[in-house]
């Protein structure tokens, strides 16, 4: 067996099917897209937010470029945590860390955050796709035109994540009760 094998065994978990793997990968890779935008304001490329937004290009890169920066790494590793629901740290905690490595997460330990994570994700990008054309309309500095369609691109696939991460979350319930 290789390294890359041993690698993959020690991840995989009995009753995770390939399209849960699949699953978890694209739930992490949602918040991808509009982490990429944040970046590109972050360091100055204008994304068609006019002179009296916070958001102008003018204004970084600057002390606001470490808020988006910290913004994005926050909900990348959050969305990250997702790929816990198929692999075996998410049922495990991992050796190397101290005091509690090898011991067994209780299913619930994910399971009530990642189901309050679901909700509270659905509702509020759901929310935000739905009052954006007011705030938009009512904000003379939003982006339009092609500006507003890369906003919408990057931040469409956010909609994915609340969804995606409860069907995981159920995944990784039913797996747990029948698996242990």
């Amino acid at each position: 067996m290789t390294s890359s094998t041993a690698v993959r065994a020690s991840h995989t978990v009995p009753g995770v099917s390939p399209w849960l793997r699949r699953l978890a990968g694209l739930t992490s890779l949602t918040v991808l897209p509009s982490c990429l935008w944040r970046l590109a304001i972050a360091v100055g490329i204008p994304m068609g937010w006019g002179p009296g937004s916070d958001l102008h290009h003018s204004y970084y890169p600057g002390s606001g470029s470490l808020v988006l920066v910290f913004v994005c790494i926050l909900q990348e590793c959050l969305a990250l945590l997702s790929l816990g629901m198929v692999q075996r740290w998410g049922e495990e905690v991992p050796g190397w860390i101290p005091v509690l490595g090898g011991r067994r997460i209780h299913p619930l330990v994910a399971v009530v955050p990642a189901t309050l994570g679901a909700i509270a994700l659905t509702g509020i990008t759901v929310l935000g796709a739905w009052t954006w054309s007011e705030v938009n309309a009512a904000n003379p500095d939003a982006p339009t035109g092609l500006a507003l369609r890369i906003f919408d691109l990057t931040y469409a696939p956010l909609l994915l994540w609340g969804p995606l991460l409860g069907i995981l979350t159920v995944a990784y319930w039913r797996r747990r009760r029948i698996h242990g």
